[in-house]
């Protein structure tokens, strides 16, 4: 085996982070893993070697999910960041309330919400479609589902933010953030039941404590991944959702004319604009990476959107077509730790794009802002500057 190949880019260069794409091809291209030594990172870019590493925790360790030791270590005893057994019985918890049958009862009240909304903004004509939509849904559909309000819920979007962030490199980002992810650190180490709506999920949480279910003291912790890991993601895919169809409305005349093709023109939402631009784990032994040794204890950067966009997995990746359906997408990770509220984001997801294809005949949008962000690739703003109703 020899050393894998090198690249000097910085893998979270404003210009980069904005629109990844070419960089993801490039190295993709480079070789299924790349060191990176301007971020002491390995990146790994193609889709079966994405997929092997995600269902691997023994080799490859959830423990140094984040790029700087200060988040890593605050992240300590989470879901997130543990490994089997104690992700596993921690992750149990998380997972409770949010499997398809749990979920199956809100399933009506998410898609009467989001009719309600697409139908108000249609009417009224041109919006802004990241604060009055991309936002506003999920906030409120996790804020009620949780039993978040009052400042909690004022702050979700804004503590959300921050969460991600500082999972990057200790760069300016990371810097600005941490004050403000630690915000939600300091209300997730303290908050109680009482301070959750009644009959939340955020209660049931409490009561698996107190029950011994998870260890004491984790409750916060399991609901700092509901605010850190369930908002902002869902928000860059919502907004997506409306770029991609105003820049592509062949593709929800599709939707409109099929209504069964919805889950899977969100699956492809999520494939051709992959929300999170990177995710962290660290080897626990010398391993082969794509015929390269990768040495123990290195810090790996897996490029989920360089693996969804990967031609030896995908025919034409680099085209948006909502028949493809790419159920086995990497946006929602793979493995033990595959996101545990993507039942929750399918229905939210799901909602929204029904709402549109039985509300919208055409969309136009202009180009859309994108901050540079280190983990979640998200539109700030978008501008529908007409909508035409069906």
């Amino acid at each position: 085996m020899t050393a894998p190949t090198e690249s000097g880019i910085d893998i979270w260069d404003d210009d980069i982070v904005v629109d990844p794409y070419p960089t993801y091809a490039q190295l993709r291209e480079q070789s299924g893993v790349v060191h990176l030594p301007e971020n002491g990172i390995y990146v790994l870019t193609r889709y079966d070697i994405i997929r092997d590493v995600l269902g691997d925790p023994t080799t490859f360790s959830s423990t140094t999910l984040g790029f700087n030791p200060m988040v890593n270590e605050a992240l300590q005893g989470t879901s997130l960041a543990s490994d089997p057994p104690t992700h596993t019985q921690l992750r149990a918890t998380l997972s409770e309330n949010l499997t398809p049958r749990a979920l199956r009862g809100l399933k009506a009240t998410i898609e009467e919400k989001a009719d309600r909304l697409v139908a108000e903004l249609v009417a009224g004509g041109g919006f802004e479609a990241v604060d009055y939509l991309a936002r506003v849904f999920p906030i409120e559909i996790v804020a009620d589902l949780i039993g978040f309000n009052g400042h909690v819920k004022d702050n979700m979007m804004r503590w959300g933010q921050a969460a991600m962030q500082v999972l990057g490199p200790m760069n300016h980002r990371t810097q600005e953030s941490f004050p403000i992810a630690g915000e939600l650190y300091g209300w997730c180490s303290s908050v109680t039941a009482d301070d959750l709506t009644p009959g939340s999920i955020g209660r049931g949480i409490f009561d698996a404590e107190t029950r011994g279910d998870i260890p004491k003291g984790s409750a916060g912790h399991i609901i700092h991944q509901y605010l850190g890991a369930g908002v902002d993601t869902t928000v860059a895919s919502i907004g997506n959702i409306v770029a991609l169809f105003g820049r592509h409305p062949e593709q929800l005349r599709l939707v409109r004319e099929n209504p069964e093709l919805v889950p899977a023109a969100f699956a492809e939402v999520l494939r051709f604009w992959t929300p999170l631009h990177i995710w962290g784990r660290t080897t626990t032994r010398d391993v082969e990476i794509d015929g390269a040794l990768v040495p123990a204890g290195a810090q790996l950067g897996i490029l989920l959107g360089a693996g969804n966009r990967d031609p030896r997995h995908y025919t034409n990746p680099d085209v948006f077509d909502v028949t493809r359906n790419p159920v086995d997408h990497l946006s929602f990770g793979y493995g033990p730790h595959g996101c545990a509220g993507q039942g929750l984001a399918k229905l939210e997801g799901h909602a929204i794009i029904g709402a549109l294809a039985r509300h919208v005949r055409s969309i136009t949008v202009d180009d859309g802002v994108r901050a540079p962000s280190n983990m979640t690739r998200s539109l700030e703003t978008l501008q529908v500057l007409e909508v035409v109703g069906v």
